[in-house]
């Protein structure tokens, strides 16, 4: 039944049809092996059942905030904080890239909409100071991937609905290992600055100067906090965070006169579009999961992998591959929603903490956007930057083992993801 299933939605994925629809289809076959019967009872309870959950509404409201972020212009004075700061470096605007990344991580959670909203500024400008299309092309999506990791999350909000695992907890576990990932992209730009002996294009700013900048984007830096301050001392729910953040960004927007009723609209539009597409892939997801849960396929991986589970590195690798391997061909969504109730019973038997699995199943489907040939912040870059995908897929492999590296040593060494929830906790 499972080789059926999967052979069906790969044929629909393969003939372009809309990735709700393959998935649809997939439960309809699977449920024809189960029993015909339960489709026109199960289908439909399971499709609205995946998404009705309260914590999921979170996920509107941290993207609007996020546009809201755009519209009222707040990136921009993140951008020329992060250029003050690390641009007089060696590979000042790779840096740049980086630190912006991190900076804009702080509130909308999604590397899509940082590589679209980065990109179109920061790759032309890497241009000018001399680095290859490609290679800024390829940073630009590589330090995308910060979005997902660092608070607040969409991938993550998705894992604790599934897992019942404390939100809080895991957004302050993807602090540290996203301030990792950016590190070692800073490292890699450097190294790249060195080799192809990138001039130096700024002065150390003044003390005054980066005061003035610090200053103007104090209010996006705020963001952040208001996030993770709010859930951590139980004060609000995520999704009360997302309204309070997404409301703050809109006064703020138009006190400083900045976010006109034009701009209010594109964000709201925007936001429902891509709601809607997440939520109709999460229903679709949570119908193939369901079925793949009856047939007990999470139990018999269990029993494939108990020889391991003495061995929580181990069964971590394992997952992680199997990952890996299914987030290359499978939209992030559906991946996560599909592997996460699979994983849990293995990460049990083998003793993993529940945030730190959520840590590292977040990592790999965010890796999973710069692989090819699904990824997604792959296509917007190479769009961004006028770039042939094909030539682009070719180069984007550093950047994938970067931030394998970087995975690996979050796998080797717990507490680089679970140190900062034990502390505050």
């Amino acid at each position: 039944m499972t080789l059926t299933m999967l052979a069906v939605f790969l044929v629909h994925v393969l003939l372009g049809l809309p990735l709700f629809v393959a998935l649809l289809t997939t439960a309809a076959v699977g449920f024809f092996f189960v029993d015909p019967g339960m489709i026109p009872r199960m289908m439909p309870q399971q499709f609205f059942g995946g998404i009705n959950a309260f914590s999921l509404m979170a996920i509107p409201l941290f993207i609007l905030a996020g546009n809201l972020m755009n519209a009222s212009k707040l990136t921009d004075r993140l951008m020329a904080l992060a250029r003050l700061l690390v641009g007089h470096l060696h590979g000042g605007i790779g840096h740049v890239n980086v630190v912006s990344s991190v900076f804009f991580a702080g509130v909308n959670g999604s590397a899509v909409a940082d590589t679209s909203a980065l990109g179109s500024l920061l790759v032309p400008a890497m241009r000018k100071e001399g680095y290859t299309t490609a290679f800024a092309a390829g940073l630009t999506a590589g330090s995308s991937l910060i979005g997902p990791i660092i608070p607040p999350s969409i991938f993550m909000i998705l894992y604790a609905s599934l897992t019942n695992t404390s939100v809080g907890d895991l957004f302050l576990a993807g602090v540290i290992p996203g301030l990792l990932l950016g590190g070692a992209f800073m490292i890699m730009n450097a190294l790249y600055a060195w080799r192809v002996r990138l001039p130096r294009r700024a002065g150390l700013p003044g003390t005054r100067k980066l005061r003035r900048a610090f200053l103007r984007a104090l209010p996006a830096l705020i963001a952040p906090f208001i996030i993770v301050a709010g859930i951590v001392m139980g004060l609000v729910t995520p999704t009360e965070s997302g309204a309070l953040t997404a409301l703050y960004v809109a006064l703020f927007g138009v006190a400083a006169g900045q976010l006109t009723a034009a701009g209010l609209w594109k964000a709201i539009v925007d936001t429902t579009r891509l709601t809607a597409a997440i939520f109709v892939i999460m229903a679709a997801s949570s119908t193939v999961s369901w079925l793949l849960s009856y047939a007990q396929v999470p139990s018999q991986l269990v029993e494939l992998l108990t020889p391991y589970s003495n061995s929580p590195v181990t069964i971590l690798l394992l997952l992680s591959l199997i990952t890996f391997i299914t987030g290359m061909f499978m939209e992030e969504v559906s991946a996560l929603m599909l592997l996460t109730p699979i994983f849990v019973p293995v990460a049990e038997l083998a003793g993993i903490d529940m945030v730190h699995l959520g840590i590292i199943i977040t990592l790999n489907i965010t890796i999973a956007l710069i692989t090819p040939p699904m990824g997604a912040c792959v296509f917007v870059a190479a769009a961004v930057s006028q770039l042939e995908i094909t030539a682009l897929f070719r180069t984007i492999w550093p950047f994938v083992a970067t931030a394998i590296v970087v995975l690996i040593a979050l796998i080797v060494l717990p507490p680089l993801a679970l140190w900062l929830p034990a502390l505050l906790g």
